[in-house]
């Protein structure tokens, strides 16, 4: 993984003075960035740039391959921590049997009750995308069924050939236990 911002460090820092912090974390003060590079090489350590828009420019003698390993680390372990939103998607069609129907909402509560939020699509084939009411109606059957775990994200919307909406589990409270 490589550090998309640039730091700028040892000989690639172009201001005329800086403010040095040591590796402890200490003031040195304000000094020509010559000396600073100077004391950085004698502790064995970089000089990086770490607020280049400061005034004057605050520069500290560190580590810095441990810096950048640091940096990348942290960037891991924030993406990690990141949940990544699933979707189910059920999809009807407009001539569709009581059984299948049913069968199909059993599912749906499945996911809901797993977590995941659900897009439930109508799809218009042919001429069908003439009875977009009824589709409507099979897509409020399915929310009314539902709306015990879920609520509604976003409204029935019309996409091409495909009507859909967004379901997504209502989260239990401890009093509904």
């Amino acid at each position: 993984m490589y550090i998309s911002d640039k730091v700028a460090k040892n000989a690639e820092i172009r201001a005329r003075k800086v403010l040095v912090i040591d590796q402890d974390g200490n003031k040195l003060g304000e000094m020509s960035t010559k000396e600073a590079l100077k004391l950085a090489e004698q502790a064995g350590v970089d000089l990086v740039l770490v607020a280049p828009q400061a005034k004057p420019p605050v520069a500290r003698m560190m580590d810095y391959g441990k810096y950048i390993y640091e940096k990348e680390k942290k960037e891991k372990l924030a993406k990690k921590k990141q949940k990544k939103q699933v979707f189910k998607e059920m999809k009807f069609r407009l001539r569709i049997d009581e059984h299948d129907f049913n069968t199909k909402l059993k599912k749906i509560r499945e996911f809901l009750e797993d977590g995941y939020k659900v897009r439930v699509v109508i799809m218009f084939l042919g001429r069908d995308i003439l009875f977009k009411e009824k589709g409507k109606e099979i897509l409020d059957k399915v929310v009314s069924k539902t709306s015990d775990i879920a609520k509604v994200s976003r409204e029935a919307k019309l996409l091409g050939k495909d009507m859909d909406i967004i379901l997504e589990p209502i989260p239990i409270t401890e009093d509904k236990k």
